[in-house]
């Protein structure tokens, strides 16, 4: 964006850096504090990822979590801070059940915060009891060899009683003294060595992911029940049959062995996964979701660690991310390539991954900032894919990949580094829409509470209709697609878009805007008759003919809402 843009030279500190904002407004921060605050000016203990449900926000953390009240987005309110160490603190919800990520050696079966001995250790994925979210009771939870960086809640759309959680482990593979079963023989990447002299496969602790079913109604009877092995070659069997490690070839990415998933994001109501596995990225049948098949993988030779996935609202089109450096490194700045540490747009066309372009945050950020692509979500803005991001120390952006071969941003909010003369881990972690705002967890410095404004490329009434959709929990990596209300703002919206695209000429867009107007001042005073706001939809529907099929479709429908 040039030396225009506000983002560069922000001023550092920890509780008064510069900030830049473009059509986003900080409505409020809160520090972190107590046992998830740490030493003064300490990013440790780390604040991780979120989950949702009603209107708190839970906020993972290596120390355990957070809850926060933001049914006033502009003045959240922590309410409870529940110490359970083991990093890495992934969350997710489902009903009255909190599941949470557990990876670190330090992890407690009883969650205390002494070291534990090899069999008090808990690694794996904890289950909660959050029917009382003042109170979690802590409710056990199953153990994994590689314990668990990050999980996917997956829901069965035919049966409602189980839900089930992918289990990405990516640690080091514990011994069979600590937990039986385990093993990691043979400990390289060599994928010959995994098959054995009778040409059969051999099997190990790395190359799967775990598929845990959790009854509903009984969570303290959850199992693995499956290992995926979705790293596997189709033909010999061989499950180091992906990507072996190392760059592929002069000038590119040295990228990380596929022998874990890093993350997956489910989408049931497609019967689609993504999943960002180290060195591939992976399209995943979820129709039986005790069951997940691979049906197409890629590689990148710009990507150094496939990390993070989204789809678009229909299905048709999936980001991956790369976490070039592994969230430590500074990986934005003017000197970095625009496809490392990026985000790479896929077309999902007849079952298989077609790239189309490459999103990197466009501002240049300083050598003191960890940053590098990260956690983000949908906003379901009407007849558009837009997307909010966290960058680390990058900050926040919002993008525009409605055209897949060429995103947009649209918006963003940064912060100066937390120091000037070293590189101190923080940034945000994670940025998710979530009812009407942007949610960010800080890992060093807290949490944050954003709202859209519009702007010359997002309107008031794109961002009112986002705001119209509403969900009762949300976990990010367990996408559930949303269908917009025949609204005034919905329809307005769409207006909004041909004026930008030409699609209505400015005659056309004047004449649309008055009659929806007039429609709406009718409808608000509540005792107008029906047939004079038909009339005036009927009137704009005319205006906008067959020039904008969006518009004319929009407004059909508000005006069947009519009585």
């Amino acid at each position: 964006m040039g030396d225009t843009d506000p983002r560069i030279g922000l001023a550092p500190g920890w509780d008064d850096p510069g900030q830049a904002a473009s059509s986003i407004e900080l409505l409020e921060h809160v520090q972190k504090a107590g046992a998830f605050q740490g030493a003064p000016n300490s990013s440790a203990p780390y604040n991780s990822d979120m989950a949702f449900i009603d209107d708190h926000v839970i906020v993972g953390s290596y120390n355990g979590f957070q809850v926060y009240d933001v049914s006033d987005a502009s003045s959240p309110q922590l309410t409870g801070s529940f110490i359970c160490p083991g990093g890495q603190g992934d969350l997710s919800v489902h009903g009255d059940l909190l599941f949470m990520s557990v990876e670190e050696s330090r992890g407690r079966i009883d969650c205390g915060t002494s070291n534990p001995t090899p069999a008090e250790r808990f690694r794996g994925i904890r289950m909660f009891d959050i029917s009382d979210l003042s109170n979690p009771v802590h409710l056990g939870g199953v153990q994994t060899c590689r314990g668990s960086h990050t999980h996917t809640l997956v829901t069965d759309p035919s049966d409602a009683s189980h839900v089930y959680l992918y289990n990405n482990g990516t640690a080091g593979v514990r011994s069979a003294t600590e937990l039986a079963g385990c093993t990691n023989t043979p400990s390289n990447n060599n994928p010959d060595s995994f098959m054995d002299a009778d040409g059969n496969p051999i099997l190990t602790s790395r190359f799967m992911v775990e598929v845990i079913k959790v009854p509903v109604a009984h969570p303290t009877d959850a199992e693995v029940v499956r290992e995926a092995r979705l790293m596997k070659n189709h033909e010999t069997g061989n499950q180091h049959g992906l990507w072996a490690g190392g760059n592929h070839g002069d000038g590119t990415q040295s990228t990380s062995a596929t022998d874990a998933c890093h993350d997956i994001t489910a989408y049931p109501e497609i019967g689609l996964a993504a999943g960002a596995c180290e060195g591939n990225g992976l399209l995943i049948d979820i129709s039986d979701p005790s069951d997940p098949q691979r049906i197409d993988e890629v590689m990148d030779a710009n990507f150094a660690y496939w990390h993070s996935a989204t789809f678009n609202n229909d299905g048709t089109k999936v980001i991956f991310t790369d976490e070039w450096g592994g969230g430590s490194g500074a990986r934005c700045r003017d000197t970095d390539r625009e496809t490392w540490g990026a985000n790479a747009i896929f077309d999902i066309v007849d079952g298989k991954m077609q790239l189309a372009s490459y999103y990197k945050l466009p501002a240049p950020q300083t050598a003191q900032e960890n940053c590098v692509a990260h956690n983000g979500s949908l906003i379901p803005v009407p007849g558009r894919d837009i997307m909010v991001q966290a960058w680390y120390q990058g900050g926040v952006t919002v993008f525009d990949f409605t055209d897949s071969a060429n995103p947009q941003e649209l918006a963003f909010f940064d912060r100066g580094p937390l120091s000037a003369t070293n590189l101190v881990l923080g940034g945000f972690w994670s940025a998710y829409w979530y009812n009407g705002n942007i949610f960010g967890s800080e890992i060093a410095r807290g949490f944050d509470s954003m709202a859209l404004t519009p702007g010359a490329v997002l309107s008031d009434n794109e961002i009112e209709a986002a705001s119209e959709v509403s969900w009762g929990a949300m976990n990010p990596q367990g996408q559930v697609s949303y269908v917009h209300a025949p609204s005034y703002a919905v329809a307005n919206s769409y207006v909004d878009q041909a004026e930008r695209s030409g699609s209505l000429s400015a005659a056309a867009i004047a004449q649309v805007r008055g009659h929806l107007d007039t429609a709406q001042k009718l409808q608000d005073k509540g005792k107008a008759n029906p047939q004079a706001i038909k009339s005036q939809l009927n009137n704009a529907i005319r205006k906008a003919g067959t020039a904008d099929a969006a518009v004319t479709q929009a407004l059909k429908d508000l005006l069947g809402t009519i009585g």
